[in-house]
């Protein structure tokens, strides 16, 4: 097998995550190369992964990714042969666009967003992602969409319930929960920006075969969890409802995710004052703001919560469906440890369980296996390989069914 060298677009903790796992199989791969628009948080990961021990071939540089001519040059200098795109979604379509140029495969972990828009019509993969299917075909590379966790595992747990557990599936009932704590009074896990976007828009569901609609938090519903015990998680919208409709057209895909009340009091605080909209606003001084930002220049960085994060996360698929004409039902599911995250690489569960998934794909894509040419969700391809994987590298994966629970 020839090396490919890697090229991680971000610097962020997802971006951690992901470098350091490369790092540790860097046996599947040629050098790494990690590239920002500030190349001094591209160099602090190195540092990172120096202070590990790790000796490959490491190597830092400053890109604008909003510039596809500029990454597409890049890549072609370091003769990147897969590229991670763990940055911002606002440059999905650029950084896809360079890798089409450049037949380097492709991955994300969520989908593009336009900065001028909040929660587009669905299926949002079809506004901009799937409309580059027949060029990335045309181009002879892969390009793996949302190859994250939710999106990403969750997905592959759909398909590993499709290929393993029924004849045809009636209902996905994707849950995510985190039953940490960071200690502050308020934080957000990843990208405020991105965060509170995701909340303040319409909550899409897929259910009776057409799209529902709901305001956030307006439907809750109780869970009994393995680990993380009963938790309260709300109808959500999400990236992963909008490609698995379309592959299981006549089930319910619903997205569930977990808050508690102080961050569900302080959220409908900010976005009742106008301080989550994203267009802007003039100072009595006549300075030009965007609360938004604002908002995100004042919380804490996610990639600081790390070193006083505790507890677990739960996150899994409620899957039912019918087999040989009986009805059943399995939960899919993770469970993962935010300080054992830290202590072996640094980053906060959340970004651990979002970071690891996409170094997964690049290693079935070196060798071969999801090196399908044409561009795919997750639940597109084989699971089993894919979540075997992510056992290894520290992401198992377990199974609910009627015999208990077992690991996959």
């Amino acid at each position: 097998m020839l090396t490919k060298n890697v090229l991680i677009i971000g610097a962020g903790g997802v971006a951690q995550v992901t470098a350091h796992k490369i790092a540790q199989w860097a046996g599947e791969f040629g050098a790494l190369h990690i590239a920002s628009r500030t190349q001094s948080k591209a160099d602090a990961i190195i540092d990172s992964l120096r202070g590990k021990g790790h000796e490959m071939d490491f190597t830092s540089h400053a890109v604008d990714a909003m510039d596809s001519a500029a990454v597409a040059e890049l890549i072609q200098k370091i003769d990147a042969a897969i590229c991670i795109n763990v940055g911002s979604a606002f440059i999905n379509m650029t950084v896809l666009r360079a890798c089409i140029d450049t037949r380097c495969a492709y991955i994300d972990t969520a989908i593009h967003e336009d900065p001028a828009k909040i929660c587009e019509i669905p299926p949002w993969y079809g506004n901009y992602e799937w409309k580059r299917r027949d060029a990335v075909e045309k181009a002879g590379m892969t390009a793996i969409l949302g190859a994250g966790f939710d999106p990403g595992v969750v997905n592959a747990y759909a398909r590993l319930a499709e290929d393993e557990y029924f004849d045809e599936l009636s209902s996905i009932d994707i849950v995510d929960i985190n039953a940490g704590s960071h200690g502050r009074y308020f934080a957000t896990n990843f990208d405020p920006e991105i965060n509170f976007r995701e909340f303040t828009g319409t909550v899409y569901a897929w259910q009776d075969g057409k799209w529902t609609e709901n305001a956030m938090f307006e439907v809750g519903r109780d869970w009994d969890l393995p680990v993380v015990g009963k938790q309260t998680a709300y109808l959500s919208g999400h990236d992963e409802v909008h490609s698995l409709s379309a592959r299981y057209p006549f089930a319910d895909v619903r997205f569930w995710m977990g808050f508690g009340a102080h961050y569900i009091n302080v959220f409908t605080v900010l976005k009742s004052l106008g301080l989550l909209s994203e267009q802007p606003v003039t100072t009595a001084e006549g300075q030009e703001v965007v609360p938004l930002k604002l908002v995100k220049a004042v919380l804490p960085d996610p990639a600081s919560l790390a070193p006083d994060y505790t507890g677990k996360t739960c996150i899994g698929d409620l899957v039912k469906g019918r087999r040989n004409g009986e009805d059943g039902e399995v939960f899919i599911y993770n469970v993962a440890d935010h300080k054992q995250a830290y202590e072996e690489v640094g980053s906060q569960g959340i970004s651990y369980t979002a970071g690891v998934p996409p170094v997964a794909a690049a290693i079935l894509i070196a060798r071969g296996i999801w090196d399908v040419k044409r561009m795919v969700n997750v639940e597109d391809l084989p699971a089993r390989p894919f979540l075997e994987l992510l056992g290894e590298m520290g992401l198992p994966t377990r199974v609910i069914d009627a015999t208990g629970d077992h690991p996959i």
